[in-house]
């Protein structure tokens, strides 16, 4: 994408969408002993929620898993869209974004498989991890360097930033 369309829609957003597994971690499934399922969060994708929200974006996820420890991990960092067990990630996306009054060309996801591909299709700004499945890679505006769960989502946020002149953060 170039730099101008990038900063284009960067500006116009409003709403960040992030999916859970293969984005805020590496997309690895671990249990513990009681059958408890564990996940692991890089702490610099923590910090670009944060500043993200801070420069005044409405940050939510939409997962089709359902987890403890997102639930805890979203609410340690101020998230208060979190949709788990989404069978349907578009219908969930499209109820967001009325209640929110958002639209789609206001609205950035980052997703990382085929799951995804329903949102990524819709909004004004696709970002993939560099580890997603090729079909998403093909239809995001934007992929990144880092893999799911290694900071792609703070290089991510830190892009749009950027591209909104709001980087580094205050």
């Amino acid at each position: 994408m170039r730099p101008s369309t990038l900063r284009a829609r960067a500006r116009a957003l409003r709403l960040l969408v992030l999916d859970v597994d293969g984005v805020l971690t590496d997309g690895r499934l671990l249990y513990g002993p009681t059958g408890e399922e564990l996940k692991v969060f890089h702490v610099q994708d923590g910090l670009g929620i944060q500043a993200a929200q801070n420069a005044g974006l409405l940050v939510a996820v939409i997962s089709s898993r359902a987890s403890p420890a997102v639930s805890r991990r979203m609410a340690d960092l101020g998230v208060l869209e979190v949709h788990q067990g989404a069978r349907d990630k578009a219908a969930v996306l499209d109820g967001l974004l009325r209640r929110r009054g958002v639209g789609l060309k206001e609205t950035a996801c980052m997703g990382d498989d085929l799951p995804d591909l329903p949102l990524l299709t819709k909004v004004g700004l696709a970002l993939a991890p560099s580890n997603a499945a090729a079909e998403v890679k093909r239809v995001a505006h934007w992929v990144g360097r880092r893999s799911g769960g290694a900071g792609a989502v703070r290089e991510a946020v830190e892009a749009i930033l950027k591209a909104r002149g709001a980087w580094p953060p205050a």
